[in-house]
């Protein structure tokens, strides 16, 4: 997990919108593709960049993936934003 592609995921509401969806539980793509006003592959696009980023994990079970969210990646991106916000030590 890179911190940029974390950032990029999150920049897009749709992508937002879909994380929203996964925090209630597991998901199937056309689960999450319900409601949205974009084609499938579209909702595949924004599932692959959040995969990517590690921001979602996947698992096959029959012929459909199921999605979920992965809180140790939001926590490891919290993590180093708090990181760039606390001071430095004071130099003597």
């Amino acid at each position: 997990m890179s911190l940029s592609s974390v950032f990029k995921a999150l920049a897009d509401p749709t992508r937002r919108e879909i994380l929203a969806r996964l925090k209630q539980g597991p998901l199937t793509a056309g689960e999450i593709s319900e409601g949205f006003d974009i084609s499938k592959p579209s909702v595949s696009h924004h599932l692959n960049i959040l995969k990517g980023a590690g921001l979602i994990g996947s698992e096959r079970n029959g012929q459909f993936l199921i999605y979920t969210m992965n809180a140790t990646a939001f926590e490891q991106a919290a993590a180093a934003m708090l990181e760039l916000l606390s001071p430095e030590p004071r130099k003597e």
